[in-house]
């Protein structure tokens, strides 16, 4: 049997670094990155079912939000800034992304593809599992931030007041984002003392 290198590439995502191009006093990883977002993804969707009448897998969320940033095991991380600042230059990166999500399916079994494929390409993904993904994904960089502007890192001020504009957004429309902002928000950036203490 061939062997695949399916697994090879999905084990080098600790290698990615996120924020690459700018000065963080935590470092982070791209699999650190998806397992936070699939932990926050499985609780939204516990929250929208359990308080918004929901109807939604929340292991689903989680195992989509594991594999959302697949693309960049080939493309590696690119700053949000750099990647939507011009819509030509977005369309094009977007080409990339889906054309790196496929070549990761093609490197699974041919009989393992079509049950992997709405969790891997993009576009294939349910969209109402994809914007719950998504508000995860907001979520956990403004936490990474937050903790940033903890430390006093001034590179951070700009991000905290973009993410802050998309969550405002997002309670609009998904309440289950705005209950877990109440809930869990804060606590993210306590110190172990505080955390001990409750």
């Amino acid at each position: 049997m061939k062997q695949s290198t399916f697994m090879a590439w999905i084990t080098r995502m600790p290698l990615l670094e996120r924020w690459a191009l700018m000065h963080c006093f935590q470092s982070e990883n791209v699999s650190e990155h998806c397992h936070q977002v699939a932990v926050i993804a499985h609780l939204l969707t516990v929250i929208k079912n359990k308080r918004f009448g929901g109807n939604l897998n929340p292991d689903k969320a989680a195992t989509l939000a594991l594999y959302h940033e697949v693309s960049e095991t080939k493309l590696q991380d690119m700053n949000t800034n750099t990647k939507y600042h011009n819509p030509e230059f977005t369309k094009a990166y977007k080409k990339l992304e889906d054309l790196a999500e496929k070549e990761c399916l093609a490197t699974l079994p041919e009989d393992l593809q079509s049950e992997m494929e709405p969790l891997i390409v993009q576009s294939k993904v349910d969209p109402t599992y994809k914007d719950i993904v998504k508000a995860a994904d907001i979520i956990q960089a403004y936490v990474k931030t937050k903790n940033e502007l903890r430390f006093n890192n001034d590179e951070f001020h700009h991000v905290e007041d973009n993410l802050a504009m998309k969550l405002r957004e997002l309670e609009q429309s998904m309440p289950e984002v705005k209950c877990f902002i109440e809930i869990f928000l804060d606590s993210c950036t306590s110190t172990l003392d505080k955390l001990s203490e409750s």
